[in-house]
């Protein structure tokens, strides 16, 4: 007796969302192999075909100290809150070059991966998040430079520095939010590239990295965890090198406007995905 056998295809309609369009956040982690290999990919191409590789995520905040500390530190005499103006400045880079490449590279993370967008679905969510995932390793490089200068300095970790996790996320969470506004606009206005390194200056200055935020009194300084940099920043500091210890109001500021900056980046992802 033959037997038959019945070839069952399951077929997905997809279309455009209308109106403001659900989050679906559980597709990252339904796609979370992707997530996994688009990160990798973006590790990859960041440095490929560099003479110095991964050392660019060292020299970046070192040449950049040793700048700070030669015009803000030698000529201008900004105070370091008693700290060795090498470490005050390295130590404050440290996240901020997290933020600043993570929003570059973001920016412009859809326009870049078109070819891959337009031959198969997946969530788009996952292209800026894998981008920003990949700075962490310059982070973790830079970071262990920082540690040895804490040592050449003698300065000891103490438990402070369990802070630095919170405070990563922070930094994570404010990248992730700006990368997903400016990405999603870069779609639609190209000269959003242009925008970007502007901004980026002007939040760099904007963030107490060249200086201490304690030059600004009550309520200035809370009102200054707006920016939330500013907290990663100047906590960064504190847990590290025993500056003095960023108020609980100002951290609490800037953690609520991250997450502003990131839900609201996240709907308007959405929204304009399906265009």
């Amino acid at each position: 007796m033959a037997q038959q056998t019945t070839a069952i295809s399951q077929h997905v309609h997809m279309e455009p969302s209308r109106g403001w369009a659900s989050l679906k956040l559980f597709e990252l982690w339904e796609y979370r192999e992707l997530l996994f290999f688009l990160t990798w990919r973006d590790i990859i191409i960041r440095y490929k075909q560099t003479a110095l590789g991964a050392t660019w995520a060292i020299l970046q905040p070192f040449l950049t100290m040793i700048v700070f500390t030669v015009f803000f530190g030698k000529v201008v005499k900004v105070p370091s809150d008693g700290l060795p103006y090498p470490l005050f400045y390295f130590i404050a880079l440290i996240p901020w070059m997290l933020f600043a490449n993570g929003l570059t590279f973001s920016s412009n993370s859809l326009v870049s991966s078109a070819n891959l967008i337009k031959k198969v679905y997946f969530p788009r969510l996952a292209i800026p998040v894998a981008t920003i995932l990949a700075g962490l390793v310059d982070f973790v490089l830079a970071l262990a430079v920082g540690l040895g200068l804490m040592f050449f300095y003698k300065y000891p970790l103490t438990l402070n520095a369990l802070w630095i996790m919170p405070l990563l996320l922070l930094a994570l969470v404010t990248t992730l939010g700006v990368g997903l506004w400016s990405s999603a606009l870069n779609v639609q206005y190209r000269d959003i590239r242009y925008v970007v390194p502007f901004l980026i200056q002007v939040w760099l200055f904007a963030t107490p990295i060249a200086y201490p935020s304690s030059l600004l009194g009550p309520p200035w300084n809370t009102i200054y965890g707006i920016n939330p940099m500013a907290g990663v920043v100047e906590g960064f500091r504190w847990a590290l090198l025993g500056s003095t210890k960023p108020s609980g109001l100002m951290l609490a500021v800037s953690a609520v406007a991250a997450l502003i900056v990131l839900v609201s980046g996240i709907f308007y992802f959405r929204r304009m995905e399906k265009t």
